[in-house]
This record gives C-alpha cells, sequence and structure tokens, in this order.
C-alpha cells in the first residue's frame, strides 16, 4: 500500500491510499480519482515528504496499521452483505437506478459500476446513491 497527497485544481489537499504507484495511475487515467471536498476529477499527487520510522512513528504506524486493518475487515463485510442482500447489475447501474428512480422499475436493492461521468449525471439529476470501496476478500 502507498498514501499519497493529493491536490486538486481547487487548491483542496487530502490524503488517500493506493495498492502501488501504478494502481494509482490507472485509476487517474480511468479518471476514478477525485476530490473529496468539491468533486473535481482535476486532482494530482502533491509533494510529500518521505516517513521516517523511529521508535515514536513505529508505535504510530503500528496503530495505523491495526486501524487500516480493521477498516479493511470492515470493507469486506460491507462487500459480503451487499452482495447476498443487492442484486449486481454490473454496467447497467447507471440505466437501472434511473427506471427505480423515475418509477419505471420497482423499488429493489441494486450494485454495480459506473464510470466517474456516469456518476457525476446521476448526481446531476437528485438520484441518490452510494459509492463503497471494493476491496479483495483476502485480509492481506
Amino acid at each position: 500500500m502507498i498514501r499519497y497527497l493529493l491536490k486538486c485544481k481547487n487548491k483542496h489537499e487530502f490524503e488517500s491510499w493506493f495498492l502501488s504507484s501504478v494502481e494509482y495511475e490507472k485509476l487517474k487515467k480511468k479518471n476514478l480519482i477525485k476530490c473529496i471536498f468539491c468533486k473535481s476529477q482535476e486532482v494530482d499527487k502533491s509533494i510529500m515528504s518521505p516517513g521516517i520510522i523511529g521508535k515514536v512513528h513505529a508505535e504510530h504506524d503500528a496503530f495505523n496499521n491495526k486501524e487500516f486493518t480493521k477498516t479493511k475487515k470492515d470493507l469486506i463485510k460491507l462487500k459480503r452483505f451487499v452482495e447476498k442482500n443487492f442484486k449486481f447489475v454490473g454496467d447497467k447501474f447507471p440505466q437501472e437506478i434511473r427506471e427505480i428512480y423515475y418509477g419505471n422499475k420497482e423499488n429493489k436493492n441494486i450494485y454495480g459500476i459506473t464510470s466517474s461521468e456516469e456518476r457525476q449525471e446521476l448526481e446531476e439529476e437528485g438520484i441518490e446513491f452510494n459509492s463503497i470501496p471494493w476491496t479483495r476478500n483476502k485480509e492481506n
């Protein structure tokens, strides 16, 4: 895992974790990274100093690793719940959620895939939905 300090075109700064620098580049290329404050997709890595591990830092890092592990376990539980209780509609999610929202289909629990552009269009239409980080079931 790698942590980057990110900065959007509106100069908002925030941190985010990525599986690797290659994974960051893939997500950036697909416009799947957006500012947590203003939703801008014009986000770049900011300058970040490396962490130096000393006694104090090691204790802090151990706490963060425990916290990260707990968060990942919680995300895996959430993923399992969604998979068990929601219907997967794949890349048809935007169409399916619109049909439910506008009353053309029965209200049901669904989940699927959207592009950043599709998410933005749904938000502009006032359609409420949630995005959750999808994690692998492995706990490493």
